[in-house]
């Protein structure tokens, strides 16, 4: 054998894997330019938002927000990162910590919601969902499911929870049997990335990971009904070391909507300004 065919041969192997890597990666390629895409939802035919700041709050910046929740004039905040997770009440007036339980170690905590007298709360990879009493942060109870936990929010009758991908997963919020599924589209195609959820007048928001956009869900059909583009709402000033948004809240009684990220120094009250009407 040559020396030329002999360096050809030596080297098909690693061709292989360069062309298995390179095959992975276009394959992976259209969901992520799908969910960091800016014209994901302008080319469709929906409603698209953008925001004007009401008002600004203190955060915690060592906060890797994953889940929250207001009820009864504070919030309720999901943690995530190993070793770092917990679930806390926190101040809206400064974003102070009122109460926390932490997480066991193995536990990557993420998103939570509000049952009654209980706080749900899910981890990310370890199929477990936590059950609190909300008077005292005492564990009470632990549920299992088989995808990963992303989001959780109650529409009032279910628990929907999201996985990080199309799927939104209706839940028993008594038993946590699944009930239902939907996925989620727009103009007939996926939309992945599903992360944390809020139920607000009768439609799913929701953050698409790892975006600026919130998508405002049809619980009934999963279509996306309409998408809110919060990019720039961190100042520059602020951004420095942070994660992506990722926190909605609302305050039915006094109709605010809040939304924060993932290690932000910041917490907005915000209202959404379809973009049309916001040209005018």
């Amino acid at each position: 054998m040559s020396t030329n065919a002999q360096q050809i041969k030596n080297a098909f192997p690693h061709r292989l894997l360069f062309l298995a890597l390179l095959s992975a990666l276009v394959c992976q390629t259209p969901v992520l330019a799908a969910q960091a895409n800016p014209h994901l939802f302008a080319s469709a035919p929906i409603p698209v938002y953008s925001y004007e700041i009401v008002q600004t709050y203190r955060h915690d910046p060592s906060a890797f927000t994953q889940g929250l929740v207001y009820d009864g004039g504070a919030f309720w905040e999901g943690t995530g990162e190993y070793g770092q997770s917990a679930l806390r009440r926190v101040s809206l007036e400064n974003g102070s910590v009122l109460r926390q339980i932490k997480l066991a170690n193995s536990l990557f905590g993420e998103g939570v919601a509000v049952w009654k007298d209980r706080i749900i709360q899910l981890t990310w990879q370890s199929g477990v969902g936590l059950v609190y009493c909300k008077e005292n942060l005492t564990e009470t109870g632990r549920f299992y499911y088989r995808t990963e936990g992303w989001g959780i929010t109650s529409d009032g009758k279910r628990l929907i929870m999201s996985d990080g991908t199309d799927a939104l997963h209706f839940l028993d919020p008594e038993t946590f049997r699944e009930l239902e599924q939907i996925n989620v589209t727009c103009g007939g195609s996926p939309v992945e990335g599903l992360n944390e959820l809020e139920y607000i007048d009768g439609k799913i928001y929701a953050n698409l990971w790892p975006t600026d956009w919130i998508a405002i869900i049809s619980p009934e059909t999963g279509e996306v009904l309409g998408a809110a583009n919060l990019a720039g709402i961190l100042p520059k000033a602020d951004a420095r070391g942070v994660d992506v948004l990722n926190g909605i809240a609302f305050d039915p009684k006094g109709d605010r909507l809040f939304v924060t990220g993932k290690l932000w120094p910041k917490l907005f009250w915000i209202k959404l300004v379809q973009e049309d009407e916001k040209d005018q």
